[in-house]
């Protein structure tokens, strides 16, 4: 079977992947705020550990102006910031109605949008309302089973807006674990591409555990054909499902900022975005093989219970043969006799038949274990 793989390199952590190949592009908007230069490559031992997970209710804002990390310490303190020159990030983790309403006056999000993201029941998509762009993803981790979890973004000019539950951390992604800011000072929607790679990487090793879960189970089918295994044939394919539902529009969301001019992405960063696009493309595909592989299992097990069912005729055919074979050698001379012949008071007569009736049905018992009916 096709593996996939969860340890390659995001092109962000390769300086020469900015270059596109010889393509031409347009130069990217001056817009008075200063882009530096990526931030360096981190080997595994230098990132440190994921920060803990965020509260209910827990807003988190990182601000950056002309290279340099502004504090703000609240949503009143934020609005006039966006006023200015620099970009910002709100990470948001369950807000209540309350936090809700007021990051809708603070970023003057359409009610709309502020509505899809309060509801938290909306499938992978992008819609652009009034130079803003409401973009759903799902976060996949696999415990016993594949779950997904919803992320809303927003990204505008000036910020980026990030909406998730307790259960995914933006900070857990290892770019993002020791400043932020750094990503930020690129533009909101460099940092959009940092966590739209990090979410999609993370759906390659539950690819990976899925991949081993059907070649286990196809070793099972071959071996023995269970309910149990029946049972977890029909838990992959919701599972194929539900992942397929939550990935596959993704593709759609990526295809749409890469091909048309949303005036939000630098032309620098389109090469980042239509690398996850690319990699969304694999995942679909790998979904696609495994739906198939798995339907592919299901019959095979269907087959196997069906000769498993004609063996078992075929078995209870040849005792039959043997049973009525005794049965009408018994029915023919009765049995009105067995007690005088258990006394030795039977003539001859009786013993012949009885011998020959039993010599008869081991001939048919050697006959059927030849051509394998016992």
């Amino acid at each position: 079977m096709a593996r996939t793989t969860s340890s390659r390199i995001s092109p962000s952590d390769r300086p020469h992947a900015r270059r596109s190949g010889g393509v031409a592009k347009r130069p990217p908007p001056d817009d008075g705020r200063a882009r530096p230069p990526l931030a360096p490559t981190h080997t595994p031992d230098d990132i440190p550990p994921p920060p803990s997970p965020p509260g209910p209710d827990t807003v988190r804002m990182f601000a950056v102006r002309k290279g340099e990390k502004l504090k703000i310490a609240s949503l009143d303190e934020l609005e006039p910031a966006l006023r200015a020159d620099c970009w910002a990030w709100i990470d948001v983790t369950d807000p209540t109605p309350k936090t809700m309403d007021a990051l809708t006056r603070t970023l003057k999000l359409h009610p709309l949008v502020a509505s899809n993201i309060a509801e938290r029941n909306q499938r992978a998509k992008v819609e652009q309302i009034e130079g803003v762009f409401h973009i759903v993803m799902f976060a996949l981790k696999m415990d016993e089973t594949a779950e997904s979890s919803e992320i809303d973004m927003v990204l505008a000019p000036k910020f980026l807006l990030t909406v998730h539950g307790t259960d995914w951390d933006p900070r857990a992604v290892p770019k993002l674990r020791e400043e932020p800011t750094e990503h930020l000072a690129r533009g909101a929607d460099y940092l959009l591409y940092t966590l739209c790679d990090w979410i999609v990487d993370g759906y390659f090793p539950v690819l990976d555990k899925l991949a081993d879960d059907i070649d286990q189970l196809e070793d099972d089918v071959i071996a023995k054909a269970s309910q149990q295994t029946l049972h977890r044939l029909f838990v992959l394919k919701r599972e194929l499902l539900a992942l397929r539902r939550a990935t596959s529009p993704a593709r759609e969301i990526f295809n749409s900022l890469t091909n048309r001019d949303v005036g939000v992405i630098s032309a620098d960063h389109l090469v980042y975005f239509r690398d996850v696009y690319d990699h969304l493309i694999r995942v679909t595909d790998e979904l696609d093989n495994y739906r198939e592989l798995v339907s592919g299992t299901l019959d095979v097990y269907l087959s196997t219970v069906n000769n498993n069912l004609s063996l078992i005729m075929k078995r209870l055919t040849g005792v039959t043969v043997i049973v009525a074979g005794i049965g009408a050698g018994a029915g023919i001379f009765g049995m009105s006799e067995a007690g005088a012949a258990m006394a030795g008071q039977e003539p001859s007569g009786f013993w012949v038949v009885t011998i020959a009736m039993v010599v008869v049905s081991a001939v048919a018992a050697v006959v059927l274990r030849r051509i394998d009916w016992l």
